[in-house]
């Protein structure tokens, strides 16, 4: 990549050839699973979570690469695109299970009444107003598990872990609104996709316990009924070459130079110093500050503190 900086802050109207993104931020969002540099013992973590059809729960500080191991299982396996459902303190166990749209079903028979004589019954179809969640989608009865994320479990609702249980341990859950349907088979929409799946009376069964993968920044505690339930890793601190194999997967043309290899260096220092500092960060910062005819000094200077500021920290 070459530095060039497209904006100059005069106002005036110009035609820039921006360059193409590094690999990490194109979009739509391409897979990294050929990049990804397991920590040890994630291996076995994960492998254990697979034997025994139990969620991997793993904790560590944000940007460290909790959510990164999922895409490569996936594609080593052969589980089909991941499935994410992004957690916040609003979420909930039902919108992840399944979500409908009653408002909506209301004003699509209100509309058939108005367009057809009082001799025809309306029409009622459920389905289009149902759609599956992650976790939903992902327990399926499939022939093969599903690979799901759950990011950032620990910016839940305190009561969510809990309310996971029941799922996680039965593998299935029901539709209300289905069980209460005249039909007793419903052809439902999956989650980001436009595939529909048989539902029978309003049961949604596994027979394959999908690959779930749960990460925490480690910001709070849960109960030990929900911890004992999953495969719990704990990421390892970031050392001089577990940093140099990463950038080398990302950017091998890179790491080579001495530039890159300092800033390597001083990121690591950083790091064993307490610093909290994102992977992503050292990686930004090499594919600008190594760049073929870059910024010079003082410039590469004010760009390295930008790029490169805690995160604990405004």
């Amino acid at each position: 990549m070459t530095w060039m900086p497209y904006y100059q802050g005069d106002g005036v109207r110009r035609e820039a050839n921006i360059a193409p993104p590094p690999p990490w931020r194109t979009f739509p969002r391409v897979s990294q699973h050929a990049q990804y540099q397991p920590p040890p013992g994630m291996t076995d973590a994960v492998n254990a979570a697979l034997h025994l059809r139990r969620p991997l729960l793993i904790t560590g500080p944000a940007g460290s690469g909790k959510s990164s191991v999922i895409d490569q299982v996936a594609h080593e396996l052969n589980l089909g695109e991941v499935l994410r459902w992004h957690i916040t303190s609003r979420s909930t166990l039902h919108e992840a299970l399944y979500r409908y749209d009653a408002l909506g079903r209301i004003h699509a028979q209100n509309l058939q009444r108005s367009h057809i004589s009082d001799q025809q019954p309306p029409q009622d179809d459920i389905a289009p107003f149902l759609q599956l969640g992650p976790l939903g989608t992902a327990l399926l009865p499939t022939s093969r598990p599903r690979a799901l994320l759950i990011d950032e479990i620990d910016k839940s609702d305190l009561d969510l872990p809990s309310d996971l249980l029941e799922a996680l341990e039965s593998g299935q859950y029901e539709i209300p609104e289905l069980v209460r349907y005249r039909e007793p088979k419903v052809r439902v929409r999956a989650w980001a996709s436009r595939e529909t799946h048989e539902v029978t009376n309003g049961l949604v069964a596994c027979t394959d316990f999908p690959f779930i993968v749960m990460t925490s920044n480690g910001e709070r505690d849960f109960p030990p009924a929900f911890l004992r339930r999953c495969i719990r890793y704990k990421m390892p601190k970031l050392t001089k070459p577990a940093l140099t194999a990463i950038v080398a997967a990302h950017l091998q043309a890179a790491v080579d130079t001495p530039a890159a290899a300092e800033l390597i260096e001083s990121f690591d220092t950083r790091v064993a110093q307490g610093e909290h500092l994102a992977v992503d960060q050292l990686l930004n910062a090499i594919v600008l500050l190594t760049a073929s005819n870059g910024p010079n000094d003082s410039q590469a200077e004010e760009l390295r503190i930008l790029l490169l500021r805690e995160l604990a920290r405004d």
